[in-house]
């Protein structure tokens, strides 16, 4: 896709981290410099972790915050067919972005990730749709000039490719200033484990309650990972498929059931 054509596009904007956020800002930025047709569609408060999950059991309400900009009390997902199906149902839009999260979103982190899941949601209704991720280390300032000097770039170069229906991307900054960058790889999903663990808790009254806490471990080293990439101060660039068959598994598994036997 060409720059005058991209200029042209109408660009969904979304995330999960909710529409105040930072990162929120920061996309709005990367696709202002793309397009001028920008709208933002996004949860009312932080929804991290919510997945690709859909609000079936309530309803959901819309508030306008600002010309192009409303906020969904309900998940990424949620934010993103509301868009594409009532909100600009007479001029839908043509791409979708989401994030830029606060936080990498690698690995193992995709399948539980509302930033990844609303490009998911994107990418099944038939547009090109990128999750976008800042890195960063606790304790120290999110560095969102490194996403908003490269996210356009990045943008216009994946765009001149013709993409399949069913791919996304998911683009990852590392924790790294602008000059820092070392340049893009393009990577596979890697997997370092969730490493969740509870804490228990006891309130004023006397009553139990739990936090889930996330500490991914440590990874076997995959120059070809998105973990990788990030480590060493690269863009990542990982498209991911949503077609979730195994196909190794499925050739062996019809070979096993290729002959007729009886349940019992």
């Amino acid at each position: 896709m060409k720059a005058a054509a991209l200029s042209r596009k109408r660009i969904l904007v979304t995330n999960d981290d909710g529409i105040h956020a930072p990162g929120l800002e920061a996309l709005i930025e990367i696709a202002s410099q793309l397009s001028s047709d920008v709208w933002v569609v996004a949860p009312e408060v932080n929804q991290s972790g919510a997945g690709h999950s859909l609000s079936l059991s309530k309803p959901i309400r819309c508030r306008n915050v600002a010309e192009s900009k409303f906020a969904i009390d309900g998940t990424p997902t949620d934010c993103v067919l509301f868009a594409v199906k009532h909100l600009l149902r007479d001029r839908k839009p043509d791409i979708v972005f989401s994030g830029v999260n606060r936080g990498a979103n690698i690995a193992d982190d995709v399948t539980y990730s509302g930033t990844v899941a609303a490009a998911m949601e994107g990418c099944l209704l038939g547009l090109p749709s990128i999750a976008f991720s800042q890195a960063y280390t606790h304790e120290h300032p999110v560095k969102w000039g490194t996403a908003t000097h490269f996210g356009a770039q990045v943008v216009r170069r994946a765009l001149a490719v013709e993409w399949p229906r069913n791919v996304l991307l998911n683009v990852n900054f590392p924790d790294v200033v602008a000059g820092a960058v070392q340049g893009v790889r393009v990577t596979h999903q890697g997997n370092r484990g969730f490493g969740g663990y509870i804490i228990e808790r006891t309130d004023p009254r006397g009553g139990t309650y739990y936090w889930i806490g996330y500490q991914p471990q440590e990874s076997e080293i995959d120059l070809a990972s998105d973990i990788s990439a990030i480590r060493s101060g690269h863009i990542s660039v990982t498209p991911l498929h949503l077609d979730l068959t195994h196909e190794a598994m499925r050739r062996k598994l019809g070979t096993q059931f290729a002959d007729e036997f009886q349940l019992g």
